[in-house]
């Protein structure tokens, strides 16, 4: 009977209706894939058969597949709003049920976990205090507590002192006297309680008690003085100047202007506030005795005080960075991803939200920008990628197969009843 052929094309282009429909409903929705209903003829077989004149028995739905194509990037200012521009899916946690998607509409909850509007937690792969990145996923988390003071252990400093100075007239150095020494610098460290305190080297050119002016081998050395708060220090390694100072450091260079000795030493010194004694290793690395004015090349050191959250950036492959007031930036993890060999047999579950099944194949993880896997742009959104256009001209195909099956019908039911009203 010619009905339920016309029936099974009905019910078909119904279908059609649904994923088209469902498509432009969702054409705004972010991170939205849209999909498409695959149909295929209907042959009834026999033992017998028939050959080609078999009539056909309508169509039925075979698939409805999705289409996992790139969305446009839409820009927002919103850090934890996250796009992948490229292969992969955020891996999220929902209360143990691993699900995938590419909506990254992030934000924070209340102990600090980066989730997104369902509640579900973004995975990841976690650092360690020092920055290390780890490569087992778990709940990416922002510190919302202040971050704790870092001690002083490390001061790098290269300069430039000038060869064509002279021995200072006044001696012996008195830091209160600029004529007793040629140059001085200074840098911010800070104690085990986050206290800052001033550094101070004061470098003077290569003399002795007895004879102020330098013999040929002190020419190319100089003498180090380092304070703390005005302070003087204990060097607890090298070779003290003439007269001895425990807060002094030679150091010599070569013929060319290179420093060869003293380059490294350590120094001790107790705050008065409560704090830990202070130990910190000094370098002078890459430190020249040419010719022209003093000058600080590099300077940096490893402490700083206590800072609050300020802000969270991510680049490309992911990477999460902690901004505090105090001038810092920790990385605290970086976004894992995810694929499968076959994305199109993953079950969606709601929410622009895909689930794993046994079609879909193994998970595959791995940072962004590695292996096959896109970069995330931080500060954007994928947008749906539904062609509106496209979708309203399968609506209308649809909308003309399920009249034209309602027309098979409709003739169908007047045969029907001209055989019926033979006599």
């Amino acid at each position: 009977m010619p009905f339920n052929t016309a029936l099974s094309g009905i019910r078909a282009a119904n279908t059609d209706l649904k994923v088209t429909g469902n498509n432009i409903a969702n054409a705004s929705t972010t991170g939205f894939k849209n999909s498409r209903a695959e149909f295929g003829d209907v042959y009834a077989s026999s033992l017998l058969g028939s050959g080609s004149n078999t009539p056909g028995s309508g169509v039925n739905l075979q698939k409805i597949r999705q289409q996992f194509s790139q969305g446009n990037l839409n820009f927002t200012e919103n850090q934890l709003d996250l796009a992948i521009n490229g292969a992969g899916m955020f891996i999220l946690d929902n209360a143990g049920d691993k699900l995938y998607g590419r909506d990254g509409t992030f934000g924070l909850d209340k102990d600090g976990y980066i989730v997104n509007n369902t509640g579900s937690n973004l995975q990841g792969f976690v650092a360690d205090d020092a920055g290390n990145v780890g490569g087992i996923l778990e709940d990416l988390q922002v510190e919302v507590d202040n971050q704790p003071p870092n001690v002083t252990t490390e001061l790098d400093i290269s300069f430039n002192l000038d060869a064509r100075k002279a021995v200072p007239l006044v001696t012996p150095f008195d830091p209160d006297d600029p004529a007793s020494y040629n140059n001085a610098t200074s840098a911010t460290v800070y104690d085990s309680l986050g206290n800052p305190h001033t550094l101070s080297q004061y470098f003077v050119k290569r003399y002795d008690d007895l004879n102020p002016a330098p013999t040929p081998a002190e020419a190319n050395e100089w003498d180090v003085y380092v304070q703390i708060d005005g302070e003087d220090v204990a060097i607890t390694n090298g070779v003290p100047t003439v007269p001895a100072n425990p807060s002094a450091r030679n150091v010599t260079f070569d013929s060319v202007g290179a420093l060869v000795a003293g380059d490294v030493f350590d120094i001790a010194w107790t705050p008065t506030n409560g704090a830990a004694p202070m130990n910190i290793n000094v370098d002078l690395a890459s430190s020249t005795q040419y010719g022209s004015g003093f000058s600080v090349e590099t300077l940096s050191q490893d402490g700083y005080t206590t800072g609050r959250l300020a802000g969270i950036d991510i680049d490309e492959q992911g990477l999460i960075f902690a901004r505090f007031t105090n001038g810092e930036a920790q990385v605290i993890g970086q976004v894992a991803l995810a694929n499968f060999n076959n994305l199109e047999a993953l079950k969606p579950v709601g929410s622009t939200l895909w689930g794993q099944t046994a079609d879909s194949g193994e998970l595959i993880v791995g940072a962004p920008g590695s292996a096959s896997f896109g970069d995330i742009q931080a500060g954007a959104l994928e947008e749906s990628n539904v062609d509106l256009s496209e979708q309203l001209v399968n609506l209308i195909i649809a909308q003309r197969n399920f009249q034209a099956n309602s027309k098979t019908i409709e003739t169908a039911n007047q045969t029907t009843q001209t055989i019926i009203n033979l006599r």
